[in-house]
Parts: structure tokens; sequence; C-alpha cells
């Protein structure tokens, strides 16, 4: 008796680790493979770890960090956003414009929000009052967008000298630049709104089953559009950041801010087919793609090659994605 319940046990405890130890291993993957590659990184180049390089590394991506907030949202209901990088230089010269103008910062940072907002409201428009695909949409607006941020600058960057402007991009607080600040509470925000508001749960469940939401009740054509105004709002501050950081707007900034922004998502977890993704998850993946950008530069590697690696992995992610929706 006392030998089969002695074997029992050694048959069901390996199981029970098993079956605790696959979704906690599943759930933070991301989190100790970034652990991991810090280590590499120190390993390999002994200032990466240092307090200017770690602010440097977030200083420096706080553009894409923002964008890739409101394409979080957007990517959970099942869509995506190709024309943030064309609402990314229309905020870098629209804002630089506006203050080369006269207007006031604070002035010209709402404007340039709300004209973001607004280029967003008109995708949301075209996928969820049209039914046009989210690929085609965005695609064309991206043009539409690039096109008229030349013809307002007139195909010539904005430029300014004013100590004020740079204070957006290059100011600090407490030893640490306002872009990081600014993108910590946009991702603290983001997360917020996901994970405890009414609004963060028609989000998932628009892109988990969107006739299921729509038969619950739910506005689903309010919710979608609605993330795409956040996701160009997210990417017209980013672009002034970056303006401010540059001194300088002009309407060819951010060409590969799109395909960054959806990367870093994917990296992150987000599934391509929605209703499922965090903040969170996004923020481990900016990171991880930072701290990979921030070794390569540091040991000199072409960027050539940095392409076909960022490439590589975003494949396996996306990849990733399709085997764990499989075996779901």
């Amino acid at each position: 008796m006392s030998d089969t319940l002695h074997k029992s046990t050694v048959t069901i405890a390996p199981k029970k680790l098993h079956q605790l130890g696959l979704p906690i291993l599943k759930r933070y993957t991301l989190a100790i493979t970034l652990v991991l590659l810090v280590c590499v990184s120190q390993y390999l180049y002994s200032g990466f770890l240092t307090p200017s390089n770690i602010v440097n590394i977030f200083a420096q991506n706080a553009p894409l960090g923002i964008i890739a907030v409101g394409m979080t949202l957007v990517m959970i209901t099942g869509g995506f956003d190709l024309s943030v990088g064309s609402v990314f230089a229309i905020g870098a010269t629209l804002y630089t414009s506006l203050v080369v103008g006269g207007m006031g910062l604070l002035e010209a940072f709402l404007l340039t929000t709300l004209v973001g907002v607004a280029a967003g409201s008109l995708n949301g428009a075209l996928v969820t009052r049209l039914d046009v695909n989210p690929f085609v949409a965005t695609l064309g607006t991206m043009s539409v967008f690039t096109g008229a941020a030349l013809i307002y600058s007139n195909s010539q960057p904005y430029m300014t000298s004013s100590a004020s402007f740079t204070l957006l991009g290059r100011g600090s607080l407490a030893g640490l630049p306002y872009s990081i600040w600014i993108l910590a509470a946009f991702m603290l925000a983001g997360q917020l709104i996901l994970s405890l508001s009414v609004y963060g749960r028609q989000i998932y469940a628009v892109g988990g089953n969107t006739e299921a939401a729509r038969l619950a009740g739910l506005r689903v054509a309010v919710v979608r559009g609605s993330t795409y105004a956040i996701c160009s709002g997210c990417a017209a501050v980013a672009g002034m950041i970056m303006a401010s950081r540059l001194d300088l707007g002009q309407a060819d900034m951010g060409r590969n801010m799109a395909l960054d922004s959806i990367a870093v998502v994917v990296i992150g977890g987000t599934s391509l087919s929605g209703g499922r993704g965090a903040v969170w998850q996004t923020a481990i993946g900016l990171m991880l793609v930072a701290v990979l950008t921030n070794l390569l530069d540091s040991l000199a590697v072409s960027a050539n090659y940095q392409l076909l690696i960022k490439g590589t992995i975003v494949v396996a992610a996306v990849a990733l994605d399709a085997i764990s929706r499989r075996h779901t």
C-alpha cells in the first residue's frame, strides 16, 4: 500500500511541476529573453550598463515606444496602421512650423496632437464605416499624409534655433529626459486602459470575436475607430519629440516608424489576429529591439546585417504567434 502511494506521488509530482512551470515560463519568456540579452550585451560591450548608456537607450527609443503603445491598441482589435510614419512626419513638420511662426509651445503641441487624432479618425472611418481592409486603407492614407506634409512644407525642412523648442526632446527632469517621462506616462496609461477600464475590455472583446461583441451590444465601429485615432495621436506626439530633439521638422521623417512599431508590438507578443496582447509586453518588446540595436551599433555591425537580424527576429515572432494560435 505504501509502495503504491509512493509511486503515485513520484509520478504525479513531476506532472504538477510541469503544469505549473510551463505556463509561467511561457508567460515570462520575453522577460527572461530580455535579461539574457542584457547579460550578453554587458559581456560583449563593457559600457552597456553604464547609466548614461541606459538613459540614451530609453531616450532614443521613446518616440518609437510611444507609437507602439497606440499600435498595441489597434492590433488587439485585429487591425494595424501603416500610416503612423507619415503622421509622425506631419507631427514633426507642423509642430516646428507653428513654433517658427510664433505660436506658443503648448498651443502648437495641442493643435498638432489634434491634427494627428483627426488623421487617425480618418483611418478609423475608412476601416469601420466603409469596411476597407486596414492594410489597404492605411497604405493609401500613408501616401495621402506624406503628400500633404510635402505640400504644406513645400518639400523644405523647418528649422529653429530656439532654446525653448528643444525642451520637449532634450529637456530633463530629475536627471531624466522629458521624453522618457512621456514614454513612461503613455506606457502606464495604455496598460491601465487595457487592464482596468471598460473600454479596455471592449478592445479585447472586439479583437477576440467581432461578431460576438456586436451581438453583445458593443459599438464595434466606435471601439475600433477610436484605437486608430489614439494611435495617430501617439504618432504626432512622437514626431514632436523627435523634431524637438533635432531642431528640425521635415516631411520625410519616420519612414521606418510603421514597420518598426509593428515589429515591436509583434515581438512583444500581441497577436496579429487580435484579442491578445498588453502594453507591458510591448514595453519588453521595445526594450528587446532597443537593446539589440544598441549592442549592434556598439559593435559597429553593418546596417545591412542589422536589417537582416531584425527581420529574422520579426519573422520568428510571427511564426511563433501562428504556432501558439494553432495550439490554443
